[in-house]
């Protein structure tokens, strides 16, 4: 891995934060967040600027690139406090796992869309009595002559509301025990016998979470992605670019906090000294520097051995980078709140809405415990303790 960017990768930087700008946090994200509606014009004109699809195949509207430009448009967008949850979903997971195991007809109906982000697909996986365990998971499809039934139930799924499709991880009734072997459907939001509740969360977020139930909903034979009887590698082909593009978020997300108190730092006059000035307050900013960046760096890495193929390592780094990333943004926003004082809490700033919105990296989409778990087993080679 070079850690000199192409010029190719400087200017998708350089193009994507003068998009950021027209929608920065402040004038456009908050307002929006604050009464819990999408960031649709953003998302419109990223979809129509190719910086949606850059990860997706060229031949199906994409950029051609990797999971490493897609993180790239996901930090400069939240360097600006506009980060797009769903572009974790959509193009990262679903478009991914579409790309390496969907049909051609699959490929050619959604990779477009998803590509120029005319339509947007979710994921579910979690279920309120698996957790992060998703050999639990009791979503089941049954063959019922050349269709499927899918009968279950999900919870904390983003976005359902802004999408086409959800894509459904659930194992076949052949598969209720043991070890699991994913069955992916992609279920229309529309289906008969989908219902869709909208959570109640205490957080500032444009976007929302759902519980779904499924409930005897009838899929074609087509709705099935890559095999009934699939490795768990199926799955983990979007997993671990989920936690990419989580660190990515995060990583943005603290460098608008670091940017926030830096210029307040430099404006504030205390006593006829920039407060600034002070190892009380440079000290603090410049520590989460450090850790930030050093996150940063783990997410290039993750992101970059995805690319080249790597899936164990990439697992690994994906984890690790997830995990600091969202440790570094949190402290940087902390830190930041503190640099501001009082007016660090006040609803024009909006720091204390977006700490909020940072806390949930330490818990989605896979918690701080589960990646320390991970490290544990995998990493250090230590006896497996679940």
């Amino acid at each position: 891995m070079s850690f000199v960017e192409t010029e190719e990768q400087k200017a998708l930087r350089a193009a994507v934060a003068s998009l950021a700008s027209k929608y920065n946090y402040r004038d456009y994200v908050l307002p929006l967040s604050r009464k819990n509606e999408p960031l649709t014009e953003l998302w419109d004109e990223a979809g129509k600027l190719g910086f949606l699809g850059v990860n997706l195949p060229e031949e199906y509207g994409g950029g051609g690139a990797g999971m490493y430009e897609l993180a790239l448009v996901q930090e400069e967008l939240a360097a600006q406090g506009a980060g797009l949850l769903l572009m974790v979903v959509s193009p990262a997971i679903c478009g991914t796992i579409i790309t390496k195991y969907g049909t051609e007809a699959q490929k050619q109906n959604w990779l477009t869309k998803l590509a120029d982000g005319s339509s947007k697909m979710v994921f579910a996986i979690t279920e309120p009595d698996a957790g992060s365990n998703s050999h639990q998971i009791t979503t089941t499809a049954r063959r019922d002559g050349g269709d499927w039934i899918l009968n279950g139930r999900k919870i904390f799924i983003s976005g359902v509301d802004q999408a086409e499709a959800i894509l459904v991880v659930s194992r076949t009734e052949d598969h209720k025990t043991g070890k699991l072997k994913p069955a992916l459907f992609i279920v229309p939001v529309d289906a008969p016998g989908l219902v869709k509740n909208v959570q109640e969360m205490d957080v500032i977020e444009p976007d929302n979470q759902f519980t779904l139930f499924f409930d005897d909903v009838r899929l074609p034979a087509d709705a099935l992605v890559g095999s009934e009887d699939a490795a768990i590698a199926q799955l983990f082909a979007g997993l671990n670019p989920e936690r990419i593009m989580g660190a990515a978020m995060a990583v943005g997300l603290g460098r608008y906090a670091i940017d926030r108190a830096v210029e307040y730092a430099k404006e504030r006059t205390v006593w006829k000294t920039a407060i600034g000035a002070h190892q009380g307050i440079s000290h603090p900013l410049a520590q989460v520097k450090i850790e930030l960046e050093l996150a940063k760096l783990m997410m290039q890495k993750a992101a970059t051995l995805y690319d080249s193929g790597d899936e164990f390592g990439a697992a690994e780094a994906a984890n690790m980078a997830k995990y600091a990333a969202a440790e570094a943004s949190i402290k940087a926003l902390d830190q930041s709140i503190q640099t501001h004082g009082g007016s660090g809490l006040t609803r024009e700033v909006g720091l204390a809405a977006m700490l909020q919105a940072a806390r949930i990296a330490r818990i989605a989409p896979v918690s701080r415990e589960m990646i320390l778990n991970f490290v544990s087993q995998h990493s250090l080679g230590l006896p497996r303790s679940y």
